[in-house]
């Protein structure tokens, strides 16, 4: 065999075991494209994050592939439908994170009956209250946070001393917002004011404790739900146990004089006795000393 025919054979060969190469490659991607295919479904998440309340738009959306095996139940899949619908958020969506239905309202609520009905938890009440700058955290309190509430009254039976004490714990809050007030002047002004997630009975506590005093926000970390005990606080626990004016009145001693009856002195004993000693007719006397007669 000459050299020429041997370098085509082995041209030959080579471009043969290229093309099986070639072919066990493309198989080998299609079936991982298959794979691939089968694992991961098209949802809808959030384009960029949405506060609670929003009415959902295009611009809001987008579609992404997301592992089947962690597909949230109620996830949407048509990005066309959900914005036709005009459906509204009733909790915040992070950019990225799925659009369920648990957080979106429902499909034909009741027209013009707005989001905060909807956010409100089965058998709880929805409560506002107007705070200052100041008592809002300054600004600091939105939508999800969780905060403690605390009431600075008069003392009952003291109305002279005031005390503040927490009267609401581990509270969610629901929405910020503002309303319009008028002054003694008739001028009006705008208040802060705060929508708590409430039971009855600590909605009725609130109602009351806004009418007794001012109220102040305490803002909680989001993993804090601890319940604090607490006895409240007054100007002389604060001041380290200051007296009140009543117990700062001098006060006057009185001072006790006790007289002891006077000690009667007892006659001087005598330096001796004498005694007569009768025995019969006979008759004697002898004498005895103070010391012989106590013997």
């Amino acid at each position: 065999m000459t050299r020429q025919k041997t370098v085509i054979i082995v041209t030959a060969l080579a471009i043969v075991f290229a093309v099986v190469a070639a072919g066990l490659m493309y198989n080998y991607l299609q079936k991982q494209e298959q794979v691939k295919a089968g694992t991961y479904q098209t949802i809808v998440v959030a384009a960029m994050e949405i506060p609670i309340g929003s009415k959902v738009t295009d611009t809001m959306v987008k579609t992404a592939a997301w592992p089947k095996e962690s597909v949230p139940p109620g996830s949407a899949t048509d990005p066309k439908a959900l914005t036709a619908a005009g459906r509204i958020n009733i909790k915040r969506i992070p950019a990225g994170e799925p659009i369920t239905e648990d957080k979106l309202s429902p499909v034909g609520g009741v027209t013009g009956a707005g989001f905060m009905t909807y956010v409100v938890s089965p058998g709880h009440r929805a409560v506002t209250v107007a705070v200052n700058e100041v008592a809002g955290v300054a600004g600091f309190v939105t939508p999800g946070n969780k905060v403690d509430v605390v009431l600075t009254t008069p003392l009952p039976g003291n109305p002279s001393e005031s005390i503040s004490k927490i009267v609401l714990q581990n509270v969610p809050v629901l929405a910020t917002g503002q309303i319009a007030q008028e002054t003694k002047d008739g001028k009006p002004i705008v208040v802060p004011t705060v929508t708590l997630d409430l039971t009855p009975e600590d909605a009725e506590n609130l109602v009351l404790a806004a009418n007794k005093g001012p109220l102040q926000l305490l803002l909680r970390n989001y993993s804090d739900t601890a319940k604090v005990e607490g006895r409240g606080a007054t100007i002389r626990k604060v001041l380290g146990g200051a007296q009140s004016p009543e117990q700062t009145r001098t006060t006057t001693k009185v001072v006790r004089v006790i007289q002891r009856a006077p000690v009667r002195k007892s006659a001087p004993a005598p330096a001796s006795y004498s005694v007569e000693v009768i025995k019969g007719k006979d008759r004697s006397t002898r004498q005895f000393s103070p010391t012989e007669s106590g013997q």
